[in-house]
C-alpha cells in the first residue's frame, strides 16, 4: 500500500518519509501530485491534520497521512499552538517565527520557560473515511535565550532539551527522528496500522 504524505512543508515531509521508511511503509509526497496545500481553517491540531489529510486523499484517491504540529508555551497561554507555522505572519521565515517568540519571553527567567512540541498524525484510508486513525505525540523541553545550532527547523534552534543539554537543532536527525513530537506520534500510528 502507498500512502500520501498530505503536506507540502518539505523537511516536515522528509522527517516523515525517514521515520516510516524504517517501517517499510512506502509513501509519495503530495507534491508529485502538485496538490496546493489546503487552507488550515480548523482550530485545533486534530481538526487541521483531518483538512490535510482529506484534500490529498479526495485528489489522488489513495489513502493519505497527515500531521498538524507546533510549539506550545506554557508562559504564552500555550500559544502560538496551531498557528506555530504562521506566528510571525505568513510569509514569515523559521527565524522571524523564533526572534518573535524569544522577544515576547525575553523578561522571564529559566524556570518559566517551559514548552512542549505538540504533533497531531491522522491516517484516512480514503477522503470520506468516518474512522480517521487519530495518534498524538509530545515533546517537552524549554525555551532558550538564544538560537544555536543549525539542524532541524521550525523553532528548534531555541526548543532546549535538559536531557541532552542542547537545543534540537543540536541534535543530529537520526536521533530526531526517534525522540521528537512528531516520531512519537508516528510510532503509535505505525502500532496502530499493524493492527488495522
Amino acid at each position: 500500500m502507498k500512502i500520501i504524505i498530505a503536506s507540502n512543508n518539505a523537511k516536515k515531509s522528509r522527517e516523515l518519509q525517514n521515520i516510516l521508511k524504517q517501517e517499510n511503509i512506502e509513501t509519495i509526497l503530495q507534491s508529485k501530485f502538485n496538490i496546493d496545500s489546503v487552507e488550515e481553517t480548523g482550530l485545533t491540531f486534530v481538526e487541521n491534520a483531518i483538512l490535510k489529510a482529506r484534500h490529498a486523499a479526495r485528489l489522488t484517491s489513495m489513502p493519505a497521512i497527515a500531521d498538524d504540529s507546533g510549539i506550545e508555551v506554557e508562559a504564552l497561554d500555550n500559544r502560538p499552538g496551531i498557528y506555530s507555522a504562521r506566528y510571525a505572519g505568513n510569509s514569515a521565515t523559521d527565524n522571524d517565527g523564533n526572534e518573535k517568540l524569544l522577544s515576547e519571553l525575553r523578561d522571564l527567567p529559566e524556570s518559566k520557560r517551559t514548552a512542549r512540541y505538540k504533533c497531531v498524525m491522522v491516517f484516512l484510508k480514503k477522503a470520506d473515511d468516518p474512522t480517521p486513525i487519530i495518534c498524538q505525540g509530545t515533546w517537552k523541553g524549554e525555551i532558550s535565550f538564544a538560537p544555536k545550532g543549525k539542524n532541524g527547523f521550525g523553532y528548534d534552534p531555541i526548543f532546549f532539551l535538559p536531557t541532552y543539554n542542547c537545543t534540537a537543532a543540536e541534535i543530529s536527525p537520526e536521533l530526531k527522528n526517534k525522540i521528537s513530537h512528531r516520531a512519537r506520534a508516528t510510532q503509535k500510528l505505525i502500532t496502530c496500522l499493524k493492527n488495522e
